[in-house]
C-alpha cells in the first residue's frame, strides 16, 4: 500500500497533471520526496508561496489545464490567499494543496501553539475558492484529492483548497485511480432564444471569459458569421476567435461603446457583464438581452436577461449558430477598428509604439496591473486563443511575472510588468533561471506606481508614496544569470524581443498616460 504522499501524486497523475508549483516546508517534505520517485510530474520550486499559486494560475490560463500549487502549513498557506483570490475572480481551475499540523496534535477550536498552527486553516480560503476540503483520514486522502481536482475543473471553473494533515502523508493510504467521467454538456431548448435573434436587426455578440474557458471560439465565430454581428470580447476572452467580426478594442472606447448603445439585441456568452467591462454598469441595459451561461444566476446578477440559456457556452452557441437564420450585416467592423486605432495614435503615440511592437506576437503575453498592461489588455489584438493573461478579475498587482512563469512552462511567454509590481516577486528570477524557461520580461520603469501617481495628479493631490527607490533592473537580472538590455522608450522593442531567447529581460525607461479603459478615464459618467 502506498504512503499518503504517493497516493496524492497518483491521483494527480490520473487526472493528467504534468507539472506542479510549490515551496517546501517542514510539513510537506514527504510530497517533495515522493516527487523524486514520481517521474511523471515535474515540480517547479518557487521562492514564495504566492508565486506558486500565481504560476499555477498562469499555467491554467495558458493551457486550459488544471494548475496545481503545493505549499506548507499556516503562514505558507496564508501567503497564497491574494493569488488564490485572483484565480477565483477570474475563474481559473487551480488546486491549492496545503499541509496542516499533525492530526494527532489538533484539538478542534483550540489554538495550542503547534508550529504553523491556525485555528481553522480551511476557513481562510472560504471567501476566495469555489470549494474547500480538509482530508479527514489517511485512508481517504486519494478520494479527497480526486474530489478536489474534479471540483476545480468542472464548469464553472475555479480554485479549490485541499488541506492535508502532515502525518497523513507518511501513513499508508490505499490506491485511488478512478477518474470521473467527462462533464456532459446537454443543449437545452433554444426556442425562445431563436425568437429573440429572429427579430433583431442590430445584434451584438459580447463574449467573456466563460466562452474562452469552454473553448467556444469557433462557435462564436460561426454565430457572428451567420448574423453578420460584431464581436466584443472582454479581457478574459481576448484571442477567442480569429473571426473578421472581432472588434479590436475595449468597450470603453466610444466607437466600441456605440455598438452596445445601438444594438437592439446583445447576445452575452460566458460573461457576467462585470463592473470593469461596463464602467460599473453605466452602460444602459440593451433593449433585449440573451444570456448564454453555465450559471443562470451569474448571467443575470448585473443585467437581467430577457432569455437565459443555461449550459456550456461552446455547446449552446454552436447549436444556436446552426439554428438561426442568416442576416445581413449593418455594422462596418473594419471602420470601427480604424476609429479605435486612430484614437490610440492620437491619445498616446508612445503606447501606440508598444502595441505595434507586439502586433502579431505569437508568444503568450501576461500583463500585470500596470499602465502598459492596461494598454495591452485594452488594445492589443490577441491572435491566438489563451494568448493573453490579465489580472482584471481581482486586480492583483504583482501577478504578471509569477503568472508568466507558469505560462512559460507551456511555451514562449512575454511578461509585461511595471517597476513597482515586478518587485513583489523579483526573487523568482532565481526560479526563472533555475528552470531555464522561455520567458522574456518587458519591464517598463516609470519610477514607481505610475497609475497611482496619475490618480493623485488628476485629483490635484500631493504626490506621495508612489515614487519608489528601484534597483538597476538590468544588473539585478544579470546577477541571476539572466541577460538584460535597457531601452529609452519603446523604439527598438520589437528588435529586442526578436533577439531575446528567454530567459531574458528588456528594461524600458518610459512613462505612459493611462488608457481610456482605466476607471479615471471612463467616458460614461454617473450624472445622478
Amino acid at each position: 500500500m502506498p504512503k499518503g504522499a504517493e497516493s496524492l501524486l497518483e491521483v494527480l497523475a490520473t487526472h493528467d497533471v504534468e507539472v506542479v508549483f510549490g515551496l517546501p516546508g517542514v510539513h510537506n517534505l514527504a510530497i517533495w520526496e515522493a516527487l523524486e520517485k514520481h517521474k511523471g510530474i515535474r515540480m517547479i520550486g518557487v521562492r514564495h508561496e504566492q508565486t506558486a499559486v500565481y504560476a499555477a494560475d498562469g499555467y491554467a490560463r495558458a493551457t486550459g489545464k488544471l494548475g496545481v500549487a503545493i505549499v506548507t502549513t499556516g503562514p505558507g498557506a496564508a501567503n497564497t490567499l491574494g493569488a488564490t483570490g485572483e484565480a477565483w475572480a477570474s475563474g481559473s481551475p487551480v488546486l491549492v494543496i496545503a499541509t496542516d499540523i499533525p492530526s494527532t496534535l489538533r484539538q478542534p477550536g483550540v489554538y495550542r501553539g503547534v508550529l504553523h498552527e491556525t485555528r481553522d486553516q480551511k476557513a481562510m480560503f472560504g471567501p476566495v475558492t469555489k470549494a474547500s476540503f480538509d482530508v479527514p483520514s489517511a485512508q481517504e486522502l486519494g478520494a479527497y484529492t480526486g474530489k478536489a481536482v474534479e471540483a476545480a475543473v468542472q464548469s464553472p471553473h475555479g480554485p479549490v483548497y485541499l488541506g492535508v494533515p502532515t502525518d497523513f502523508l507518511s501513513a499508508e493510504s490505499p490506491h485511488h485511480t478512478q477518474k470521473k467521467a467527462e462533464q456532459a454538456h446537454l443543449v437545452p431548448d433554444l426556442t425562445e432564444a431563436e425568437k429573440l435573434v429572429a427579430t433583431a436587426e442590430r445584434p451584438l455578440i459580447w463574449a467573456g471569459g466563460g466562452a474562452a474557458r469552454s473553448g467556444a471560439g469557433s462557435a462564436v465565430g460561426a454565430l457572428a458569421d451567420k448574423l453578420n454581428a460584431p464581436i466584443v470580447t472582454t479581457y478574459g476572452a481576448r484571442g477567442l476567435t480569429d473571426s473578421a467580426h472581432v472588434v479590436k478594442g475595449p468597450v470603453h472606447a466610444p466607437p466600441v461603446g456605440k455598438l452596445w448603445d445601438e444594438a437592439d439585441l446583445v447576445i452575452a456568452i460566458g460573461t457576467d457583464l462585470d463592473g470593469m467591462m461596463t464602467q460599473n454598469w453605466l452602460q444602459p441595459k440593451p433593449p433585449k438581452l440573451l444570456a448564454i451561461n453555465i450559471d443562470k444566476a451569474e448571467a443575470n446578477k448585473n443585467y437581467p436577461a430577457d432569455v437565459t440559456v443555461e449550459g456550456d457556452a461552446a455547446a449552446v452557441t454552436e447549436a444556436l449558430a446552426a439554428a438561426v437564420t442568416a442576416k445581413k450585416g449593418v455594422v462596418d467592423v473594419e471602420a470601427v477598428n480604424a476609429e479605435v486605432l486612430a484614437l490610440v495614435e492620437s491619445d498616446s503615440p508612445e503606447a501606440a509604439k508598444l502595441l505595434r511592437a507586439l502586433e502579431g506576437e505569437t508568444a503568450t503575453i501576461v500583463a500585470d496591473m500596470c499602465i502598459p498592461g492596461y494598454w495591452i489588455g485594452g488594445f492589443h489584438h490577441v491572435t491566438k486563443q489563451r494568448g493573453l493573461a490579465y489580472p482584471v478579475g481581482w486586480g492583483t498587482l504583482g501577478f504578471g511575472f509569477p503568472a508568466a512563469i507558469g505560462a512559460a512552462v507551456a511555451g514562449p511567454t512575454i511578461a509585461v510588468v511595471g517597476d513597482g509590481g515586478f518587485l513583489f516577486a523579483c526573487g523568482d528570477l532565481a526560479t526563472l533561471r533555475q528552470e531555464n524557461l522561455p520567458l522574456t520580461i518587458v519591464l517598463v520603469d516609470d519610477g514607481g506606481y505610475g497609475m497611482l501617481r496619475y490618480d493623485q495628479q488628476i485629483a490635484n493631490h500631493a504626490i506621495s508614496g508612489v515614487d519608489l527607490t528601484r534597483p538597476d533592473f538590468a544588473k539585478l537580472a544579470e546577477s541571476f544569470g539572466i541577460p538584460a538590455v535597457t531601452l529609452d522608450g519603446f523604439d527598438g522593442l520589437r528588435e529586442a524581443l526578436d533577439s531575446a531567447a528567454g530567459p531574458a529581460m528588456i528594461v524600458i525607461n518610459a512613462g505612459l498616460k493611462p488608457p481610456i479603459n482605466t476607471s479615471p478615464r471612463w467616458y460614461r459618467k454617473n450624472t445622478t
